[in-house]
């Protein structure tokens, strides 16, 4: 009975083991519900066989999101307008998930500018496809985060995230910057012609 009890054991903890996910260097797991989720390196999962990041629910309901992310310095971009771009891969994502930036000033609790893609949601199965994200960042920056998100159960892959410095040209993505319709100066097309 005993050897039977040990073998159980020693076979829940080689699964548990094989089916967890090493944390990528640099990355770290937050989110309102982290712990509903498993994060980390998914090997061989990314676009050219290689590694990708995953975010992977765990329970079968989640009021709340996960996010695998790292923070820098944004010293080599103040005053300058970044995309960020990343790959992503989803299954069964029952709610929402994106990539995130956001851009923050020591000692205030509102970031600078900030887009985690929830205007523009990913949801349900996907293959391998680009996204950006294009904020400025200030002068008086003093940290840049970015991640990605996973809000409620499935899973997604990331990989090859990149960041450019880009011209004015370039339209940013700032939710600060998405005009809410609910919000114009005087009432329009009120006849529902246009």
């Amino acid at each position: 009975m005993k050897t039977n009890f040990l073998k159980s054991v020693l076979i829940i903890g080689t699964t548990l083991a094989l089916l967890s996910f090493d944390k990528p260097a640099g990355w770290f797991s937050a989110g309102s519900k982290p712990q509903s989720y498993e994060m980390g390196i998914d090997k061989g999962a990314g676009q050219s066989g290689k590694n990708a990041a995953t975010i992977k629910s765990k329970d079968f309901t989640i009021d709340g999101f996960g996010t695998l992310m790292q923070q820098s310095s944004p010293d080599k971009y103040l005053g300058k307008r970044v995309r960020m771009t990343g790959y992503v891969k989803t299954e069964n994502v029952a709610s929402w998930a994106g990539l995130w930036l956001r851009i923050d000033q020591s000692g205030s609790q509102q970031p600078l500018s900030f887009d985690n893609m929830q205007s523009r949601p990913i949801k349900g199965t996907t293959g391998w496809e680009k996204y950006e994200i294009v904020l400025d960042i200030p002068g008086n920056a003093s940290l840049m985060a970015f991640g990605m998100l996973l809000d409620g159960t499935g899973q997604v892959w990331f990989d090859n995230i990149t960041f450019e410095i880009v011209d004015h040209s370039v339209q940013t993505t700032d939710a600060k910057n998405v005009k809410n319709p609910a919000t114009q100066s005087a009432p329009v097309n009120l006849d529902f012609e246009k």
